[in-house]
């Protein structure tokens, strides 16, 4: 069946592709051409395919999903029975959970790519699960990139899954509600993954350099080389071992003492990409936020996208650089453009739909949209007005037409008696007293000339005439 996993994660299948999957030791399954002993750890494949954890203690991150009793926790100890969706970023752990649950008790083993499988591979495998439950044992069904399948190729599997035929085991970076079918979702569990943090990231590097079946000790790393590894891993485990063991070949290379010390010289050379001074919880965080919003703020849109390609490169969170792009949409753009906050909320939700790197373009749009947009502090302005006066005590009585009527007695109260429905004006505006005495006449909003705000300005102050009786 050519959907079988190579060893590198890739579509392979031939007689010398090591299977992924199947338990060190394990016997070929005369029924199944696909089932191929696994690579011994250690023995010259890549680093992150060596370092894959073989066991749970050895999993790094995703502990919500790994408590005692939880559903992922007992599949992979092998008494649980309900079919998964995993679905997370790359690099945090699907294909490394996906090969534990197969290593569980009684359980057989398939794994299909829907880069390469079809709607036949997908039926070959299931009349191979049935054949098995025939004489007791269970297949679990790995399929990586499950977002890949068609509606067809998904349908296929839903008599197989209900039936628990097949343990259904799919990973997908994308939302499985949008990519998976819904009586395919209804039948599994979906369990999301959480990006590495920077710990855990850390914590899988150290590991690799000490480990028999990574580096084992043939090199040290020092800490500013580290430290840029796991800025470059974005919470990606894989992408931060490959990393690794391009600068450790670097670095016996260009070994000048022994063991070989992977520096940041030697992390720069393999990977080509430069460090960048940024300190998420230091002074270049804080300096190089503030050049972002001031450069956006100034209309500088070239020096506003070099600010957010030194965060994106250096590994800063996009839901700190979206949140910022929400504020300033309101505080320095606001009502000159309407459409910026749309655009920068837009930008916040692409982040929690995506994910890095993708978002970082709707990072960039709504930059550019910001940087270039007219300006105006007017809203900041009226609140920051308002609340001052709040906050002085200005707060008297709700006007008694404005209270609230929805209730006995609040008519003898006076309440909401005398209040004029705007809607029963041809002009959908009249004469009212909205504000508390004290404030009647004040002006906190104050439209600027710049943009959307020109036009607003004069609308403005036709409504105060209106609602105020003024004609000044």
């Amino acid at each position: 069946m050519g959907g079988v996993l190579s060893p590198d994660g890739a579509p392979g299948g031939g007689p010398d592709d090591g299977g992924l999957f199947e338990p060190a030791g394990a016997a070929p399954d005369d029924d199944s051409p696909t089932a191929i002993p696994a690579p011994v750890p250690g023995s010259g494949g890549p680093l992150p395919v060596r370092m894959r954890p073989a066991t749970l203690d050895e999993v790094v991150g995703q502990q919500h999903l790994l408590t005692p009793g939880a559903p992922l926790r007992r599949l992979v100890e092998g008494s649980g029975a309900a079919s998964v969706l995993l679905y997370g970023p790359p690099g945090t752990g699907k294909t490394t959970l996906a090969s534990l649950i197969s290593g569980a008790t009684g359980r057989r083993f398939e794994a299909l790519s829907a880069l390469s499988a079809g709607v036949k591979d997908v039926r070959a495998v299931i009349d191979l699960a049935r054949r098995r439950a025939a004489h007791g044992e269970q297949t679990v069904l790995f399929i990586d990139e499950v977002h890949r399948f068609s509606k067809t190729q998904q349908d296929a599997l839903l008599a197989a899954v209900e039936n628990r035929i097949v343990l259904l085991v799919a990973a997908t970076t994308e939302n499985p509600s949008f990519s998976v079918v819904s009586p395919l979702l209804s039948r599994s569990l979906v369990l999301q993954l959480r990006p590495l943090t920077d710990d855990d990231v850390r914590a899988v590097l150290t590991r690799a350099v000490t480990d028999p079946r990574g580096l084992n000790g043939s090199v040290t790393v020092d800490d500013d080389a580290l430290d840029h590894l796991v800025r470059l891993a974005g919470g990606d485990a894989r992408r931060a071992l490959t990393a690794l063991e391009a600068a450790a070949d670097t670095a016996v290379g260009l070994a000048a003492q022994d063991p070989p010390v992977v520096d940041l010289t030697a992390v720069e050379t393999s990977v080509d990409r430069a460090a960048v001074r940024y300190d998420r919880d230091g002074d270049q965080h804080y300096d190089v936020v503030s050049a972002f919003i001031k450069s956006i703020r100034g209309s500088d849109v070239d020096a506003a996208l070099h600010y957010l390609a030194r965060m994106i490169t250096a590994g800063e969170d996009p839901r700190f650089i979206a949140r910022r792009l929400v504020v300033h949409a309101s505080e320095d753009v606001g009502m000159a453009d309407p459409t910026a906050l749309l655009s920068a909320t837009a930008a916040a939700q692409a982040v929690a739909l995506i994910g890095m790197p993708e978002a970082r373009l709707a990072l960039a749009q709504a930059t550019v949209h910001l940087a270039t947009a007219p300006k105006s502090g007017a809203v900041t302005a009226a609140l920051g007005a308002a609340m001052a006066d709040v906050a002085a005590g200005k707060a008297g009585p709700v006007p008694a037409h404005l209270r609230d009527g929805h209730y006995a007695g609040a008519a003898a109260l006076g309440n909401a008696q005398g209040y004029a429905f705007p809607h029963d004006d041809p002009d959908g505006v009249l004469a009212q007293q909205y504000p508390p005495d004290e404030l009647v006449g004040v002006d906190y909003y104050r439209p600027t000339t710049h943009g959307a705000e020109r036009d607003l300005a004069t609308r403005v102050g036709k409504l105060r005439r209106i609602v105020r009786r003024s004609s000044r």
